[in-house]
């Protein structure tokens, strides 16, 4: 029976929805999860510093191609093997990120698809300016460990400057870390603020 590697930098109950897609889409090309293929699942729970692990782990397995569902495991796996497939799915420019030659011919053994999240970073940033157009202070929960960080910065950085925001860019490493972001402390000092939004990866939140 053929195997799957499946890893991912987040967690599974954050990531249902497109776990779900992964299983459906392997059932349409007319594999059953336990029935026709194995998947070996690897989360990393937020942290990227055990992705490498987690990779090396389904490359000992032999894993008969691996899905690599976010940029950091994407990279991680581009890292782990040149002779496993690896499909992934990121949402940043894969050619700046080294994954890819070119988009037209991918070279070596990966290939996937990207959402160009990065890209449209910006865009989100002024569709805030015209619901809270009295906004000047933005804040970014990021994890500093992840690669995407340097591209969304670069994009997100300009357009502050271009409209005259202040951009306050918060890092955490782990999901502890994360979780600790949400202190009753910082949560009244949150509340204090006024025209403020924060963009907690893909919801936005703002204080009126």
């Amino acid at each position: 029976m053929p195997v799957i590697g499946f890893v991912n930098a987040g967690s599974r109950e954050e990531r249902r929805d497109e776990l779900q897609g992964f299983v459906r889409g392997v059932g349409e090309i007319g594999y059953v999860e336990g029935q026709s293929v194995a998947i070996e699942y690897r989360w990393a729970q937020g942290r990227i510093d055990r992705l490498p692990a987690m990779v090396a782990e389904l490359v000992d397995r032999k894993v008969s191609v691996i899905a690599a569902t976010t940029t950091p495991a994407a990279l991680a796996a581009q890292a782990a093997t040149t002779t496993i497939p690896i499909v992934f799915e990121t949402g940043s420019n894969l050619i700046q990120l080294g994954l890819v030659v070119s988009l037209n011919r991918p070279g070596g053994n990966l290939t996937g698809v990207t959402s160009l999240i990065v890209e449209v970073a910006p865009k989100r940033l002024e569709l805030l300016h015209e619901l809270l157009p009295t906004a000047k202070v933005m804040g970014l929960l990021v994890n500093p460990a992840d690669r995407n960080l340097a591209q969304t910065q670069c994009g997100q950085n300009s357009l502050c400057a271009k409209n005259g925001r202040a951009k306050r860019w918060i890092g955490y490493a782990s999901t502890r870390s994360r979780r600790s972001t949400s202190t009753p402390r910082a949560s009244r000092a949150r509340t204090a603020r006024k025209d403020r939004c924060r963009w907690l990866g893909r919801r936005i939140r703002c204080d009126r």
